[in-house]
């Protein structure tokens, strides 16, 4: 037998002509980004009360790139937090990290003295639950494919949840494959019951049925699941139907010792499904629906209360358009929610938040009760005043030790705070400190005492306690401590390439004020500015950094791609124009419509503040955004096309009329460009009329005035702008003989954040923007 080694002759590569200047900073660059990319990132916080109660226990949920995996590393870190006589902290960290990678989900039960974590399939096999006691592994349930696919893990849909006996886990997953057609050489085969393979068979493609868009593409209906971790059964709850999508799943409060209920969250999807993802728009409804019975509890039905008429699915916020996120009071008398209704109502894809409570009956069938508005939307905050909720995310469990104090994270103007709301009365307080113009994000709770997360553009996450304490006039007080994390090389060097920087929150006036804007509208908007802090006597380039949505926004939280350009040499301006989430919902609704102009006219005013007030020289400023902000990117450089240097359009929005029949959320088109009054358009063909005015209020129009290098940065994947949106106004860059440069990544979809595409986007918007601020 011959094992001589097979010889492989080497690919020749296609020669790119790159000059030597280009060659040197693309090496420099990739080594400086290497260190941001390296850092790791908290995503998630856990404790647990310590066997002497003198002190906490804390599991963190952390990521770390791993570029030639092009994956994320998922490692989970422990520590001790208690406290000494004088109130310092002090922590004690496990000597290592564990990797955990694999673990789609992970979740400690009530008690904590259990832990799930879920194992998502890689291609057809089973979804493995594993059920950890603190010493060891209990249980390995494995579900195969043909009970329910993978079991969402999105953030959204994303719903798990323990019952309060720890005997069951409710949870949404995708739900089994539909059979496919069968054919053979005779034509079709009737191959029911039947699961031999068969090679003078194939599948055939089988009805097409659509998902919820971006970053869904591909997934099965989300569905709702119960399983017995004692008996290792799954009962997928079946009285829901198909006419609802199901998601965040939490249980009821146990009634006579069983837990009869699940409460839900129900998106209608009979009819066409449009984009889910950064959507809060989509109307939604809290249900409450019985749990499916498991072994024994099967034969014993009269243990549970029982209706004549009982109805399988209750909607219980028949009232409201959005109710999502939903958690009971502690005392199980009252669901919290939040509501979307501003943006279910107007057609904005995001909008402020509103708070609310139902009443939840402990005895008999659920029934819908009146829905009391908790927090109300605020219109117009007063100057630094509350400017409204915006939340989309929330612990599982929110509440401190009086039972009736809420803790979450929200944007307030161009930070994330932490607030507490008091559900009886319905107070909001502020509890991060009012001087920090960092961002903060909670993590976890303990009683009375908060892990958070706070940052800055200038700063790394850095881990926070808080603690509460009443002054002499009974009021809550909180202090903040830091918890000292071990640090590595890379948050070393970064934190030294940081050490140099400033940052500060400017309010911008708006410049023109028309009788027809709302009081919020004609408020200042804010953008964040970050810089050097020696002062040369030529101003540093500037880069522009627009954010997407446009009902988004940017924080002040760390960004590794934004500290790297920082580190680079440029001053940054992060405009939160009107339009922006956490300013109030007159200013945010003051867009709808007026894209193209408003939001282009406030990012130009923002530039002019900095280059009056000497912060910014005007003969070197470059632009870049994603999404709505490479509409933005691609518009400034079509109506000011002498303003800029270079140009960066991440997944740009060019051709409103392209992206309305090809995305999958053509209601944006028609809301952003027409308003609210869009809503009852998108459904029908677009008229001449309306295609006319989609071209005016699209990039593509101002597309024969552009002169600024623009590099394209695309994602072949994306179904939310697809492809065809920048290639086309990059073909007429060409044609006109403008500097482009375009880069189309095969496997991203919208956000452009697999790892190695998100490290070389950015190594070559650094080149791009230092070849021409040269």
């Amino acid at each position: 037998m011959d094992t001589s080694r097979v010889r492989v002759s080497r690919v020749k590569e296609v020669e790119v002509d790159v000059d030597a200047f280009t060659e040197e900073q693309f090496v420099s660059h990739s080594e400086l980004y290497k260190q941001f990319a390296n850092m790791f990132t908290i995503d998630k916080a856990w404790t647990f009360k310590s066997t002497n109660g003198m002190g906490i226990g804390t599991m963190f949920s952390v990521s770390q790139p791993n570029l030639l995996a092009n994956k994320k590393k998922k490692l989970m870190m422990s520590s001790f937090i208690s406290e000494d006589s004088n109130g310092a902290l002090n922590v004690e960290w496990s000597p290592f990290p564990m990797e955990v990678t694999g673990a789609s989900l992970i979740l400690p039960s009530p008690s904590g003295s259990k832990l799930l974590v879920v194992r998502n399939p890689e291609k057809d096999s089973h979804v493995q639950f594993e059920i950890w006691s603190p010493f060891q592994l209990e249980k390995e349930i494995r579900v195969p494919q043909s009970v329910h696919g993978s079991v969402y893990a999105d953030g959204w849909f994303e719903g798990i949840s323990w019952s309060s006996d720890e005997r069951l886990i409710a949870y949404v997953a995708e739900e089994p494959v539909a059979r496919r057609p069968t054919f053979n050489e005779t034509g079709y085969k009737n191959d029911v019951g039947s699961t031999d393979k068969d090679c003078s068979s194939w599948k055939g493609q089988g009805d097409y049925e659509e998902d919820w868009g971006e970053a869904y593409s591909g997934k099965k209906q989300p569905s709702l699941f119960v399983i017995n971790i004692d008996i290792g059964d799954v009962r997928a709850v079946d009285d829901i139907g198909r006419s609802l999508s199901v998601g965040q799943v939490v249980w009821a409060p146990p009634r006579n010792g069983l837990n009869e209920y699940l409460v839900f969250v129900g998106w209608p999807c009979d009819t066409r499904k449009l984009g889910m993802k950064y959507c809060s728009n989509r109307p939604c409804a809290l249900y409450a629906v019985r749990t499916p019975l498991f072994g024994s509890d099967i034969s014993a039905p009269k243990t549970r209360e029982s209706s004549i008429n009982a109805t399988s699915v209750i909607n219980l916020t028949q009232g409201i358009s959005s109710a999502f996120l939903p958690r009971f009071t502690p005392d199980g008398k009252f669901i919290m929610f939040l509501s979307a209704k501003s943006a279910v109502d107007s057609g904005a894809h995001n909008a402020t938040i509103s708070i609310h409570k139902t009443e939840w009956h402990i005895k008999g069938e659920p029934i819908p009760s009146i829905i009391v508005d908790v927090v109300p939307v605020v219109m117009c905050p007063e100057k630094d005043c509350f400017p409204c909720v915006y939340c989309f995310d929330m612990l599982s469990n929110p509440w401190l030790s009086d039972e009736r104090t809420m803790i979450f994270s929200s944007i307030w103007g161009s930070k994330e705070v932490i607030l507490s709301v008091n559900v009886l009365s319905g107070k909001v307080s502020r509890i991060t400190p009012g001087d920090s113009n960092h961002s903060w994000n909670v993590l976890a709770l303990d009683g009375n005492n908060i892990v958070a997360v706070c940052s800055s553009p200038i700063n790394i996450p850095q881990i926070k306690y808080g603690r509460l304490t009443k002054d002499e006039s009974n009021d809550a007080v909180w202090s903040w401590l830091d918890v000292p994390v071990p640090s590595s090389k890379s948050q070393e060097k970064v934190d030294v390439l940081l050490s140099s920087l400033e940052f500060d929150i400017l309010k911008i006036p708006v410049k023109t004020v028309s009788e027809n804007l709302t009081k919020g509208a004609c408020k200042p908007f804010e953008a964040i500015f970050v810089s050097s802090i020696s002062k040369h006597e030529k101003c540093d380039p500037l880069a522009v950094i627009l954010h997407g949505g446009p009902q988004d926004v940017s924080v002040t939280s760390f960004s590794k791609s934004s500290a790297f350009l920082a580190s680079l040499g440029f001053s940054l301006l992060i405009v939160n124009y009107r339009g922006s989430l956490g300013f109030g919902e007159e200013a945010l609704q003051s867009l709808l419509g007026q894209v193209g102009t408003q939001d282009v006219n406030d990012v130009l005013t923002a530039i002019d503040h900095v280059i009056d007030t000497g912060l910014a020289n005007p003969s070197k400023i470059v632009v870049m955004g994603l999404s709505h902000g490479g509409f933005l990117t691609t518009h400034l450089i079509g109506q000011a096309p002498d303003k800029f240097v270079a140009a960066v359009a991440r997944n740009p929005v060019c051709n409103l009329g392209l992206m309305a029949g090809t995305s999958d959320i053509p209601d944006w088109c028609f809301v952003e460009a027409f308003g609210s009054a869009g809503l009852s358009n998108y459904k029908k063909a677009p008229t001449p009329e309306v295609l006319a005015l989609f071209h005016e209020k699209s990039p593509i129009s101002h597309v024969s005035k552009v002169k600024t290098p623009t590099l394209f940065l695309l994602s072949e994947k994306d179904i939310r702008v697809p492809v065809t949106n920048g290639l086309q106004y990059a073909r007429a860059l060409k044609e006109k003989g403008v500097p482009v440069k375009v880069i189309v990544f095969p496997e991203d979809i919208h956000p452009i954040n697999r790892q190695q595409s998100d490290f070389e986007s950015f190594v070559n918007i650094g080149v791009w923007f230092k070849k021409y601020c040269k």
